[in-house]
């Protein structure tokens, strides 16, 4: 198992050529984003051009896990082997300067690149997909009922090794120029951040629990993304 010692690979594709002081290339740090995170951004080519689709995934160690039908154009491309590239962003605030040039955004980012390889033994296949929900509601998987075989069947899931990857991060005020710290407008930051509301029950519930409904778990009565 990897520990978050063990370093990622370096390589043309991670080094970042604009503002390399942002840069984070240490295990720790691309893991802390994607833990934050459950959704990513899946970026591949094939005969009809670039494509880019967004997903959600799980990750297990230094494994990251995607899912979708076995009809999907996109997993099929996955399956198969092609170049990919998978980037979770989180948005932490507006960065509002004196000048247009100097407006920004705060965000972490984390970019991952490699070949998928397609899950078939179904003990990695069931954890791949129970990795998924955990990422979006933790502690989710103890109460639903796990895929049966015939949604095994119609789902592919595919992995991706945690390996050449590399972290980017802006945070903090407006860059502003000497020159432009007199300008007379309020400058400064706007922090953004993800907030639970309140949960809506299904109107989908039988009459017969709509009586006495299950009252929501404490995992979606109080849910919270990591770091909030």
């Amino acid at each position: 198992m990897t520990s978050h010692s063990d370093p990622i690979t370096s390589t043309i594709r991670t080094r970042l050529r604009r503002k390399p002081d942002r840069g984070r290339f240490d295990r720790a740090s691309v893991e802390r984003i994607l833990d934050e995170g459950f959704v990513c951004h899946v970026g591949t080519v094939d005969s009809g051009g670039p494509r880019v689709i967004p997903t959600c995934y799980g990750r297990v160690a230094d494994v990251l896990y995607l899912h979708g039908s076995t009809g999907s154009t996109l997993l099929r491309a996955l399956a198969a082997g092609t170049p990919l590239c998978v980037t979770v962003t989180l948005v932490d605030g507006l960065v509002l300067g004196r000048t247009q040039r100097t407006h920004s955004v705060n965000y972490r980012s984390a970019v991952i690149y490699g070949q998928a390889r397609l899950v078939n033994e179904p003990g990695e296949k069931a954890r791949g997909l129970a990795a998924i929900v955990e990422r979006v509601v933790p502690g989710r998987t103890a109460d639903v009922r796990p895929p049966n075989r015939r949604e095994l069947a119609e789902t592919h899931v595919v992995a991706i090794g945690i390996e050449e990857a590399s972290a980017k991060v802006r945070s903090g005020p407006p860059l502003d120029g000497p020159d432009d710290l007199e300008i007379p407008v309020w400058a400064g930051e706007v922090p953004l951040r993800t907030v639970a509301g309140e949960p809506v029950p299904d109107p989908a519930t039988p009459a017969a629990h709509r009586v006495r409904p299950p009252d929501p778990p404490g995992y979606v009565r109080d849910y919270r993304r990591p770091g909030e």
